[in-house]
């Protein structure tokens, strides 16, 4: 299922295995599209789902709190070594960026909510990372990868704006749609093999 358009903006998710279980929800993949983009693991088994259908619940019950005037208003690669700072701990070349250190950057990201993916499961194993911001009426996105040698793939980048509408009826109508694609799903039992 997909929803949106994942050359501006869209989520996308299979189910494979769907359980009762709440905390399991269902096995399959969750990603999100930012600009013509594909971030996240993209394969039939790449993760349990209930993370993901949690956090866009939940970003939708935070409307307008994702947001930082400082963090909103800086460049999109700046933003991308600043996250990188703030959970790894070193900066590029050594220098604070945004004129903070990494334990302010870090906790400028965790109160704004800025930092959609990800989310602490296997769906963004793939070094992925999305970062969310409301601008009042707007909603800015900025995506990037990851690798092992370094704290951004520079080809990864991507940024796009859309209307908070638009943004928030998409997270509504997966998220709905998800559920009832659950629902319907024939159930295994709770055990994971």
């Amino acid at each position: 299922m997909i929803v949106g358009d994942p050359n501006r903006f869209a989520l996308e998710s299979e189910i494979t295995k769907a359980y009762e279980e709440k905390s399991l929800r269902a096995l399959g993949f969750f990603v999100i599209h930012v600009a013509g983009r594909c971030f996240g693991v993209r394969e039939m088994e790449a993760t349990m789902l209930a993370n993901s259908f949690d956090e866009v619940g939940e970003r939708i019950a935070r409307r307008g709190q994702h947001a930082d005037p400082l963090l909103a208003a800086a460049a999109a690669r700046t933003l991308a070594l600043a996250v990188s700072q703030a959970i790894y701990g070193y900066s590029e070349r050594g220098k604070p960026l945004l004129g903070m250190n990494d334990a302010e950057i870090a906790d400028r990201f965790a109160s704004s909510q800025a930092l959609w993916a990800p989310g602490g499961d296997e769906a963004f194993d793939d070094g992925s990372y999305v970062l969310h911001f409301d601008l009042g009426n707007r909603v800015r996105l900025v995506a990037f990868r990851r690798t092992v040698s370094s704290l951004l793939d520079p080809g990864s980048l991507v940024e796009t704006s859309l209307e908070a509408d638009e943004f928030y009826g998409i997270l509504e109508a997966w998220r709905r749609g998800f559920g009832e694609e659950w629902k319907l799903s024939p159930k295994e039992d709770g055990t994971i093999q």
